[in-house]
Parts: structure tokens; sequence; C-alpha cells
């Protein structure tokens, strides 16, 4: 039996898999071992070391998006998801425990789509000490996301926003436009 808020994170999200059923449980942890609720502005800070399906659970739930700056993406292919308040010291550290997202590769689609549904309900149906470890970390969350002064790069126009360019003499540059003249300097 699926539950109602995991079918509208489905639709949210476009469909259920393991890596959604992850960040749904992630977010029942979040809130009822960390007390957390869903942020009404930026007060509540998402960091997550994966970019997989489970992050559009915290979008959903918690409102920690990329917009208002307080969903914060680590690169580290880890079903991990510390959450923490802007005015605390502490956070709420959630990790996957090992084994459960054993899925063999040698199988035919068919196969694959089966064992991923029985994953999922195995996923929603394990009790939440079983599926993650929960910890307490100390945090040091950045301030609250700031608008800054957008400048034109000097080599494609596009607006770029002043903090995220690279000066060279009197020419500024977005950032892809100076790695790539950075690489045709060291070609020649």
């Amino acid at each position: 039996m699926c539950p109602e808020d995991y079918k509208r994170l489905i639709d949210f999200h476009g469909h259920s898999c393991p890596g959604l059923a992850i960040g749904y449980k992630a977010v029942k942890a979040a809130i009822e071992k960390g007390n957390l609720k869903k942020s009404d502005d930026e007060e509540l800070v998402a960091i997550v070391e994966t970019n997989s399906c489970s992050v559009d659970a915290i979008q959903f739930f918690l409102s920690c998006t990329f917009g208002k700056g307080n969903l914060i993406f680590k690169d580290y292919g880890k079903h991990v998801f510390t959450f923490g308040k802007r005015n605390a010291e502490k956070g709420l550290r959630i990790s996957l425990r090992p084994g459960i997202l054993k899925i063999s590769q040698n199988l035919s689609n068919e196969e694959k789509l089966k064992r991923r549904e029985k994953l999922v309900e195995k996923i929603l149906g394990l009790p939440l000490e079983e599926l993650f470890g929960v910890r307490e970390v100390n945090i040091d969350l950045p301030e609250e996301a700031q608008i800054h002064v957008s400048v034109l790069c000097d080599r494609c126009g596009e607006p770029t926003m002043q903090t995220r360019t690279v000066k060279k003499g009197e020419k500024v540059y977005c950032i892809p436009c100076a790695n790539e003249l950075f690489k045709e300097k060291s070609i020649q």
C-alpha cells in the first residue's frame, strides 16, 4: 500500500523508484528525528551528497531549493543528507545503510523493473533505523542567498553574476569562457 503523500511525490517527480523512496524516507527521518518542518524561506538548509531522484523528495516536502539557496549539492555519490537550521550550530546527518540498494545488472529490463518495484516496497516498509544511520553533527551553514550584480562576459556577452567571473587584465569572463580561453592558450 503506497502512502498518499508518496503518491503526491510521484506526481511531482514523474515516477516511483528506489531513489525517490529513499528521499521520501530520509525526509520522514528528518521530520521525526530532527523535529524539522517545511522551510517557509531559507531557515532550513539541506546539504545533499547525491544528485539522485531522492533530492526531489527534499525539495517537495521540505521546500529546500537551489533557487532559495537552501539546497546545497556536494557531488560525492552518496545517499547522505544533512539538515540544519540557520540559527543552530548542530545539524542532522542521515546516511543510507550499506546493502540497501543491491540490484543485479545482468537482468532483463523486465526483471530489473520487477526488482526495482520490490525494492521500493522494501524501502517504504523498512523502519527508519534499519534504513538509515542518523546522527547529530556540527554544521557551518552558508549565509542566506545574496543577490549580486551581473556583468557582461567580454567573450560571449552573456550576463554573469560578478562573483562568478574571472578577471584577466582588463577583461572579465564567465567561468566557461575563461576555461575555454585558458585551454586554447595551453594548446598553442
